[in-house]
């Protein structure tokens, strides 16, 4: 006869801030079912109000202050711009709420130092919101190279060029806290990086030198601690067929693979051809993944796949990148 254990309760998660990414985050912890429950906030009461009614919610707050005062709240959601996710962060773990922070998470890599010793004097955890770690792409990727498919890695290309109109505050270096690579290729670095490969450095190049803001075009360049080098090509400002459909590719010694960058397919040429389909009809983004684990970990205390290490290195890597073009100056401080 099996005993089940004592349920868990649900993790009631607060979303600060009510725009694109709360929809995106709602949606995926949907698939999760009554181990959430999800509450919005907003300075503007009546916009908190209409995300909860729309996306399931269980209630809302007129300002962000009163849903981390609030005792029904466990996790806050820093889904605010950029420059201000340092602020909230620390305010949440201040209010003993465990964090979860949209990337980019902050401006500098040196601000975990302080959000990692504000979480240990509060006990709460701070999990930085980084679904591409979780993808189905990257993960078939990461389980080929280390069954060794292709042999030992030699070059890793990733195309992630694409033309995509910044609106809203993504408009505006102030705002943002920086440019494509920051904003928005922040999760293209962390595909580099977990691959399975360390990454040692990342130099930027760019074919179109900002003078008038922050940079929409970059291509960095990865030393690998294995050997292997690897190039990602980002931007913003260069046209892709199909709205972003693109190749990436992967060479070993014996054998290469080729993926389109978002996920739809991964074919492998190497000890034993074969052609994936790591997540058309299932989680495609790896926002399901990523909250499941967040979940499991925050009910358990276990570590999360994406530790707060991970995090970190993701942007020192672009910090790198822009220091190499002597752009570090462009960065909002």
């Amino acid at each position: 006869m099996r005993v089940e254990g004592p349920a868990r309760a649900p993790l009631r998660v607060a979303f600060l801030g009510c725009g694109f990414a709360a929809r995106l985050h709602a949606r995926a912890l949907r698939a999760l079912g009554d181990d959430v429950r999800c509450f919005f906030a907003s300075r503007d009461a009546a916009r908190a109000q209409a995300f909860a009614s729309e996306l399931g919610g269980k209630g809302s707050f007129h300002g962000y202050e009163p849903a981390l005062a609030s005792s029904e709240i466990d996790a806050a959601v820093v889904l605010t711009p950029p420059p201000q996710h340092l602020e909230w962060t620390l305010r949440g773990l201040r209010a003993g709420k465990h964090v979860v922070v949209e990337k980019p998470p902050f401006l500098h890599a040196s601000d975990f130092d302080v959000v990692e010793e504000a979480a240990q004097r509060a006990g709460r955890r701070v999990l930085v919101a980084e679904n591409y770690h979780y993808k189905p792409l990257v993960r078939s990727l990461r389980r080929l190279l280390a069954e060794g498919a292709i042999g030992p890695v030699r070059y890793v290309f990733v195309n992630a060029l694409k033309e995509q109109r910044a609106t809203g505050w993504r408009a505006s270096s102030a705002e943002a806290g920086g440019g494509a690579l920051f904003e928005g290729g922040i999760h293209w670095v962390d595909l580099m990086a977990s691959l399975g490969l360390a990454p040692r450095t990342a130099h930027g190049f760019t074919p179109n030198p900002a003078h008038d803001g922050p940079e929409r075009d970059l291509l960095v360049v990865f030393e690998f601690a294995e050997g292997a080098v690897g190039a990602l090509a980002h931007s913003w400002d260069t046209p892709s067929p199909l709205r972003g459909l693109r190749l990436s590719r992967i060479y070993g010694r014996d054998g290469s693979i080729v993926f389109e960058s978002n996920g739809l397919f991964v074919a492998v040429w190497g000890r034993r051809p074969r052609l994936l389909i790591p997540g058309l009809l299932r989680d495609l983004t790896g926002r399901v993944a990523m909250w499941r684990d967040f979940v499991a970990a925050l009910g358990s205390g276990r570590e999360t796949e994406l530790s707060l290490v991970q995090a970190r290195r993701d942007l020192e890597l672009v910090e790198e990148a822009y220091a190499s073009l002597g752009q570090a100056a462009r960065r909002e401080t």
